[in-house]
C-alpha cells in the first residue's frame, strides 16, 4: 500500500495491533524458561542493537530542551513502569485475557486528549467506543481460568495498570510526533528500557540463565525485533498522522487477535460467545473512525534518510 494513500495509517495501526498482540504469546512461552526481568532486558537489548542498522535516524535531528520532560514521561510510562506491571501481569493471567485489559486503554487515552490535547471527542466515536469496550468485558467475562492464569483477578489488575502507564506514553507521544520521526521515539523507549532493566538482571529475586533454549531465545529475539521495531514504528507513525483517540480506538482489536493466537500458539480454547464478543469488538473499533480529511496532507517517510 502506497504511504500517500489516506488509508495508509490505518494499515499500519492494524500490523501494530497484530504484533503487540502476539506479544502475551511470545512473553508467555519466555517466561515458562526465563525470568520476566531477564526476559524484558533481553528484549530491550534487541531492539537497541537494531538500531545499528539505521544510523540515519539519529541524523539531523533537532532536538529541543522543551521535550525533555515529555520524552522522559514517555519512556518512564513506557516501557519502564509498563513493562513492570506487565511481566508480572502474564505471571498471574492468561495471555487471552492480558490481551483483553488493553481494551481500556482507548477511553483512557480519549478522555486524556480531550482534556489535554484539546482533541475533539465525537458522539460517534463515544459509541464506538463503548460497543468495543463491551465487546472487549465480554470477552473476559466468557474466559475461565485455567493453568495459563493461576491469578487472574491479580494478573488483570496488574495489566490494568500497565494500561494507565500506555496511555501516558501515548499523550505524550502526540506531543513529540510532530517534531520528530516514528523511528526515533522507537529507539529512545529501547535504549531507556535497556538501561532502566539492566539493574534488575542483579536483583536477589531474578534468576539468570544457566543455559541457552532455543524458543524462549527466539521468542525474545522476535519481541526485541519484530515487536518493539515493528508495533512501535508502524504505531508511533499512525498516531503521528491521525488523532490519538482515533489511533488507540484500534487497542481495542488486541483482544481478539489475542484470543485467536493463544488458541493456536497456546492451545486455548474460546467458546461462540467469545466469538460474537469478538465481532462486537471490531464493529466499535470501525463505528469510531472517521477515515476522511484526518490525514495530513505531508506525512513523513517511517524510514527518512
Amino acid at each position: 500500500m502506497n504511504r500517500s494513500n489516506p488509508l495508509f495509517p490505518y494499515f499500519c495501526l492494524l500490523l501494530a495491533m497484530m504484533l503487540w498482540a502476539s506479544t502475551f504469546v511470545a512473553l508467555k512461552l519466555a517466561f515458562r524458561i526465563y525470568d520476566p526481568m531477564v526476559v524484558i532486558f533481553g528484549r530491550m537489548a534487541v531492539a537497541s542493537l537494531c538500531s545499528l542498522f539505521f544510523p540515519f535516524v539519529f541524523k539531523n535531528i533537532r532536538f529541543r530542551v522543551k521535550d525533555i520532560k515529555y520524552i522522559a514521561f514517555m519512556v518512564i510510562c513506557e516501557p519502564c513502569l509498563y513493562f513492570v506491571f506487565e511481566a508480572k501481569a502474564l505471571v498471574y493471567t492468561s495471555a487471552a485475557q492480558a490481551g483483553m485489559i488493553t481494551s481500556m486503554m482507548p477511553l483512557m487515552v480519549a478522555i486524556g486528549a480531550w482534556l489535554i490535547l484539546k482533541e475533539r471527542l465525537t458522539f460517534r466515536t463515544c459509541i464506538g467506543f463503548s460497543i468495543a469496550v463491551t465487546g472487549a468485558l465480554w470477552l473476559s467475562l466468557a474466559s475461565k481460568a485455567s493453568s495459563h492464569g493461576p491469578n487472574p483477578l491479580m494478573g488483570n489488575f496488574l495489566e490494568f495498570m500497565a494500561m494507565v502507564c500506555a496511555s501516558g506514553y501515548a499523550l505524550s507521544l502526540k506531543k513529540l510526533s510532530d517534531q520528530y520521526s516514528p523511528l526515533f521515539l522507537t529507539f529512545i523507549q529501547a535504549f531507556a528500557g535497556a538501561v532502566f532493566f539492566f539493574p534488575a538482571l542483579f536483583l536477589p529475586g531474578t534468576q539468570l540463565p544457566v543455559q541457552a533454549e532455543p524458543l524462549p531465545l527466539f521468542a525474545i529475539l522476535y519481541l526485541g525485533s519484530a515487536v518493539t521495531l515493528g508495533a512501535y514504528g508502524f504505531y508511533n507513525y499512525g498516531v503521528s498522522k491521525i488523532p490519538a483517540s482515533q489511533a488507540t480506538a484500534f487497542i481495542n482489536l488486541i483482544p481478539v487477535f489475542s484470543l485467536i493466537m493463544s488458541a493456536v500458539v497456546l492451545g486455548e480454547r474460546f467458546s461462540n460467545g467469545q466469538y460474537m464478543a469478538a465481532i462486537l469488538v471490531f464493529i466499535g473499533v470501525i463505528l469510531s473512525q472517521d477515515f476522511k480529511g484526518i490525514v495530513r496532507t505531508d506525512p513523513a517517510p517511517l524510514l527518512e534518510g
